[in-house]
């Protein structure tokens, strides 16, 4: 069984995120890059897979070079090999763009099963994975927190509120991960393995090696356009409220009705 995994490098959840000039992107400058947090998630469940099936595991990933770490990241945590889209010509892509990427370059792969978290935490879409999939002509399960793949089917479990429900399709599929109700976390890398992972094969692609043509990727193909990105605005200092309780309720009451116009 040939798992990939689709794998974006995101800004550490806790790295001083600024503005650039041009008020439509970020200062990348200095940033902390991390894997995303959901797809760590994917990576975990394909590693089960090669752990208890003796599965394949592939990591994918659309980005500049800087994401090499990533992917390494990815195969010290036991993944065999990777592959890195770095092409000029796709900076700017939307979703779509981004999607028809990955499905170009997972058509150059043997696999069997697709796997890669809902959303990323920078820009939030929850769209990649499910273009992929629909691109391929593929099933997608959505927001898996367990994962079984057998016998030409793949299962998973999917929160729902109060409860679970059982999906399962047919092989090739696409599984995208949620989190916060997921049954195992992510492994750490060991020293061992992170000696290995520098010797796995990591390929690095251009367009034209999955060939896709640049008019359909990058800012000029791009249906959803970035108009504006501002900071939240900063938040007032809060107040410390005094007397015995029975005042500060009472003065709680008509901060909130007076104030806040929350009552």
């Amino acid at each position: 069984m040939n798992v990939v995994v689709l794998l974006k490098q995101v800004p550490d959840t806790e790295t001083v995120i600024r503005i650039e000039a041009d008020g439509k992107s970020i200062v990348t400058k200095d940033i902390k890059w991390i894997i995303n947090p959901y797809d760590e998630y994917a990576v975990e469940a394909a590693l089960r897979l090669k752990d208890k099936k003796g599965a394949t595991v592939i990591i994918l990933s659309v980005a500049p070079q800087r994401a090499v770490e990533a992917i390494r990241t990815a195969l010290a945590m036991g993944a065999d090999r990777g592959m890195l889209v770095d092409d000029p010509a796709t900076e700017g892509s939307d979703a779509l763009g981004k999607a028809r990427v990955l499905a170009a370059a997972l058509s150059t792969l043997a696999f069997d099963l697709i796997l890669c978290g809902h959303r990323a935490v920078d820009d939030d879409e929850n769209q990649v994975g499910i273009m992929v999939a629909e691109l391929l002509g593929v099933p997608h399960l959505p927001l898996a927190v367990a994962l079984e793949a057998d016998d030409g089917k793949v299962k998973i479990d999917r929160p729902i509120e109060g409860a679970k429900v059982a999906l399962q399709a047919a092989l090739p599929a696409m599984v995208t991960f949620g989190g916060s109700h997921a049954v195992w976390s992510p492994r750490y890398a060991s020293l061992p393995g992170i000696m290995k992972a520098k010797k796995k094969p990591l390929d690095v692609k251009k367009l034209a090696d999955i060939g896709l043509g640049a008019e359909q990727v990058g800012a000029g193909a791009a249906r959803v356009k970035v108009t504006a990105m501002e900071l939240p605005p900063q938040r007032k200092a809060g107040r410390v409220l005094q007397g015995d309780a029975a005042a500060k309720a009472k003065e709680l009451v008509r901060l909130l009705h007076d104030e806040a116009k929350l009552i």
